[in-house]
């Protein structure tokens, strides 16, 4: 059996150098960003990958990896401004900036190994165009609370659905990563 904790980390390490990356060149310029801004970064390229896999013909020579690690990250940023809030300017340096994605996706892991044991790893026999799916209906569930002022009556709230999609997003690199 597969030990999804370590493919986990493996997914994890890769999105997180691209952040520290982007981090040096851009600074924390995505803070200023507001959750609906957020939010429609990563519907760009949920449906991205959905015309991808939809598509047979691709005009720009950029996979799916490429995106779901977009989901992931921006996803990660959407947390941070949930609970710092949105500023004026940059604020945060680069070591700062790794410790909050550190403190979000260490408890956006512990999610997955709650659910992962209740369901009993029933992603694994999932295809990534159900992930996709499931991501995009995730956004438009966020969609509707943000439209809502952030309120629910019954559902999870706007962090539950971020933390789903970057898990959905990792799920998909891992059955991307063992296809190849």
């Amino acid at each position: 059996m597969q030990d999804t904790s370590k493919q986990y980390d493996a997914v994890v390490a890769k999105c997180r150098a691209l952040f520290v990356n982007k981090m040096s060149d851009y600074g924390s310029a995505w803070r200023i960003l507001r959750l609906p801004s957020l939010t429609d970064q990563i519907f760009i390229k949920a449906q991205r990958i959905r015309g991808l896999q939809q598509n047979s013909v691709r005009k720009v020579d950029e996979g799916e990896v490429s995106e779901f690690i977009g989901i992931i990250n921006y996803c990660i940023m959407a947390l941070i401004q949930l609970e710092k809030g949105v500023v004026d300017q940059p604020d945060l340096n680069p070591d700062e900036a790794s410790e909050l994605y550190d403190d979000k996706i260490a408890v956006t892991k512990q999610l997955m190994l709650d659910k992962n044991h209740d369901y009993g790893e029933a992603w694994r026999d999932m295809r990534v165009s159900s992930l996709t799916d499931l991501i995009l209906q995730k956004l438009l569930r966020v969609k509707q609370i943000e439209d809502n002022a952030g309120k629910t009556i019954v559902s999870e709230g706007i962090d539950a659905n971020y933390q789903d999609m970057i898990n959905y997003a990792i799920f998909a690199m891992i059955h991307l990563n063992e296809a190849d």
